[in-house]
């Protein structure tokens, strides 16, 4: 009798999903965190980070799309973008499909997340090589607070608020993000879900509107990330992503993201939109 082997996640003390596993690719500790990759039935190859999911090759187009093309559509002419974490390299693969981006620099802590994302995901990982994108293997965290005036669009695609990433969930990491901003900047943070990080999402919209004149929530669906329903955070120096003019957009190749869905994805459920109080 051949025994079924499942990856499981234990998204609360109490629930958790999983997924049929048909191959471990590669496993190891690095420097920062517990690094997997794993080839599921279900949703193909899957990073995992101390035991959670990252990203699939089934479902990550949603997390980048919406993490990137939100606010790069409503920044008017971004030319400069940092991107803080996300070294499976799928958040630079959709920043580079705009145009007027002159440079993306990425700054991403570990290393071997670079690397293994290279070799096990390289329909996410596809721009490392183009000469607008910058790779940086540093501290995201430190980066922020040594620029000043520098950006356009600061993206912040962090694993979820432990370990390396606990930083980047702080108020004085988003004043350090203003200050890195240009002044018509704006910055996305993912920021966790709703039925399980209420508290989360409550404490980053409230810094974020202290720190800068516009503040929204938005969301998106992801089937592998805790409860499906993700939230980001934007914060806008100037303009405000529900007032893009329609002749701003243009056609993208995107699988999710579409111009009627950027401004719908800020119509919030009431239970969200109660935490944004």
């Amino acid at each position: 009798m051949q025994m079924a082997l499942w990856f499981t996640e234990n998204q609360t003390k109490s629930f958790g999903i999983k997924a049929k596993v048909t191959k471990g690719l590669h496993s190891e500790q690095t420097n920062f965190q517990k690094l997997d990759m794993i080839k599921t039935e279900e949703f193909g190859n899957m990073l995992v980070l101390d035991g959670m999911v990252m990203t699939t090759e089934k479902d990550e187009f949603v997390y980048h799309e919406m993490i990137v093309h939100v606010p790069l559509f409503t920044h008017p002419n971004p030319k400069k973008v940092l991107v803080v974490g996300g070294g499976d390299g799928g958040t630079i693969r959709e920043v580079l499909k705009h145009p007027s981006v002159e440079k993306v620099v990425q700054v991403e802590i570990d290393d071997k997340v670079v690397e293994y994302s290279k070799q096990y995901l390289p329909k996410i990982s596809c721009e490392y090589d183009n000469p607008r994108a910058e790779l940086i293997i540093g501290d995201g965290f430190m980066h922020i607070l040594n620029s000043e005036n520098e950006y356009d669009v600061i993206l912040v695609d962090s694993t979820e608020p432990v370990g390396p990433a606990a930083n980047l969930f702080t108020k004085g990491f988003y004043a350090g993000i203003a200050k890195a901003l240009k002044e018509d900047g704006i910055f996305v943070a993912q920021t966790d879900n709703p039925w399980f990080k209420a508290e989360l999402i409550r404490n980053a919209i409230r810094d974020t509107r202290e720190i800068f004149p516009v503040a929204r929530i938005y969301t998106c669906n992801i089937p592998t990330y805790p409860s499906g329903m993700w939230t980001f955070t934007i914060g806008s120096k100037k303009f405000d992503p529900l007032q893009v003019e329609d002749s701003k957009f243009f056609e993208l190749n995107t699988k999710y993201y579409t111009p009627k869905l950027h401004k719908s994805s800020f119509c919030l459920p009431k239970f969200v939109e109660d935490l944004c109080e």
